[in-house]
């Protein structure tokens, strides 16, 4: 394509190449090994006051990637993580990457139902738990491939008496590790130990072999694992990285770039920046294991000076409207970048007074590794768009038919680049299905592109209202109803309406006690026209959401 047909290409900031060299890295772990050797005494992940170097990272990794390979599991082999944000994380996927096997990244939420699912599918034959999960794989355990279980604690990596400390208080005070049987389960510390008596036996991995299966959230439908390869993954770790430099410039030469990693890391959004971007660059990522604790979250960043912040519009809205959000220090934030979900106009705002970063929205799927495209990181304003696509990414909008729509109609969204997955894992009916003949993933995203090649999401196809033949899109109007006062939050859905076939439902999470339906009806009244106004207005103590932060419309469909 030539920028004419590119013309996002003009609002790429200064140094921000077209296109990226995906072929700068063979696989994962030849990034990985090369920050291990750069950046040896730098702290990589910080967690509960413990630093965990990239020296000390090289080393358990390798002693933990040969004791799963003395399991008897060949190349290509599926072993799940299931652990929240844990220092036993990035040393179970790099191990598990160096050992030539495939990394199937867990909800550490799932029922017994979703995880006999997910093991199931992957076929993993090996899984990383935390303890506190033990009695949900317990349910399940004998209905799934898995063979071996090494099973975690909190306190794992603390050191020895604060281990014991954290250890006792997480299963005798806080109760958090329900009863369970694992009678051939193997603890992490012992693992490693027997690790140490092995030889690792580094495989040749190349860029077309699997590094991760991410299955998709499960909120449209039945989860599916994509496929995404070393070189899918190198690819977007390098487009955002390059996409970043402009702001991350503005960290002082002498400090080391500090990721907060608020999101889970079994979410590919903090999988790519927290884990890959930021071994790349050599930063240290701050591990928080529960992101919805805010007066925990406030209290450890308090004791920290960092720079990029990644998270998903709830998390920056209950940060922002917090009390104790004026304890951390965020002047030092250069990128907070916002991705997930859409991020709302108010929200964005009031993180903007507050902290004097802007947040920076950008959009991706796990089918995209994730990015697809951002704002600019040197905007100052917010749009509400999703920005441009990154380097060496197209994007367009077709119709139902495939056809490319005229700049400004709205269609559905499609992406090709080297981010984009290798298919759905033996799934190929559904991977035919979201593949076009010349290689753009249909992404079910229904957006527009202006003329400047800015793109903006108007919804998902299927979370689409039509109301008398009228598409009402809810994005629209939970932006119009989050920008109340006193909205804390809110969601939007269609339910059926014998008049008009279908009608909008408001679901209102109250900042203020006082606001009444009468209120929110007469600001919607003034933003919105007729059809797209709510016909029931519904106050609630909190919305359905993902561990990642996203609304869960289809809960508050099937659960009125």
């Amino acid at each position: 394509m030539n920028s004419t047909q590119k013309p996002w290409l003009t609002a790429y900031p200064e140094g921000v190449p077209a296109e990226i060299d995906a072929s700068a890295y063979s696989s994962l772990v030849d990034l990985m090994q090369e920050s291990f050797r750069q950046f040896g005494d730098r702290t990589a992940f910080s967690f509960l006051g413990r630093s965990l170097t990239y020296t000390e990272l090289d080393r358990l990794s390798q002693v933990f990637a040969a004791y799963l390979q003395s399991l008897g599991l060949v190349l290509g082999d599926r072993v799940a993580i299931m652990l929240p944000n844990t220092l036993q994380y990035p040393i179970a996927v790099a191990a598990v990457l160096r050992a030539g096997f495939v990394v199937v990244n867990v909800n550490p939420l799932y029922t017994p139902r979703e995880l006999e699912f997910q093991l199931k599918d992957s076929g993993a034959k090996a899984i990383v738990i935390l303890e506190n999960f033990g009695a949900t794989l317990q349910d399940c355990l004998a209905r799934t491939p898995i063979q071996h279980v090494v099973l975690c604690a909190m306190g794992d990596r603390l050191g020895w008496l604060k281990g014991l400390l954290v250890n006792h208080v997480v299963r005798r005070v806080k109760k958090m590790v329900p009863p369970f049987e694992l009678p051939n389960a193997v603890r992490f510390n012992e693992a490693l130990a027997q690790g140490e008596r092995c030889t690792l036996t580094l495989p040749a991995i190349h860029g077309d072999d699997l590094a991760v299966l991410q299955y998709t959230g499960g909120t449209t439908g039945v989860p599916k694992g994509a496929e995404l390869l070393h070189r899918n993954l190198v690819a977007n770790m390098l487009q955002a990285s390059e996409w970043c430099a402009p702001a991350l410039k503005r960290i002082p030469a002498n400090e080391q770039p500090t990721f907060v990693c608020a999101l889970p890391l079994f979410h590919i959004f903090a999988f790519n920046v927290n884990l890959l971007s930021c071994m790349r660059m050599g930063g240290c990522s701050i591990l928080i294991p529960n992101p919805r604790d805010i007066p925990a979250v406030c209290q450890e960043l308090s004791k920290h000076r960092f720079h990029i912040f990644p998270a998903v519009n709830t998390l920056f809205n209950a940060l922002a409207n917090h009390a104790d959000f004026s304890k951390v220090n965020w002047s030092h934030l250069v990128v907070s970048l916002g991705g997930g979900a859409a991020v709302q106009g108010a929200t964005a705002k009031l993180w903007l007074e507050k902290t004097g970063c802007p947040i920076c929205e950008a959009y991706g799927l796990s089918e995209t590794s994730p990015a697809a495209s951002s704002n600019p990181v040197t905007s100052q304003t917010y749009t509400g768009a999703i920005g441009v696509p990154l380097p060496s990414t197209e994007m367009k909008i077709i119709d139902d038919d495939g056809n490319e729509v005229p700049v400004g109609e709205p269609g559905e969204i499609v992406i090709r680049g080297p981010q984009v997955m290798a298919g759905y894992w033996q799934r190929p009916d559904e991977t035919a299905r979201v593949m076009t003949p010349d290689g753009f993933f249909k992404t079910g995203d229904v957006g527009v592109m202006d003329e400047r090649g800015y793109f903006r999401i108007v919804d998902r196809k299927k979370d689409m209202i039509l109301v008398s033949g009228f598409k009402v899109y809810p994005n629209e109007v939970e932006d119009v109803v989050a920008g109340m006062a006193g909205v804390l939050e809110c969601a939007v859905i269609g339910i059926p309406d014998e008049r008009t076939g279908e009608g909008v439902k408001l679901v209102v999470v109250k900042k203020d006690p006082a606001l009444t339906e009468a209120q929110v009806m007469a600001h919607c009244r003034q933003n919105l026209t007729g059809y797209k106004l709510p016909r029931v207005i519904e106050f609630r103590a909190e919305l359905p959401k993902t561990p990642v932060g996203k609304v869960l419309r289809r809960e508050l469909r099937d659960h009125p």
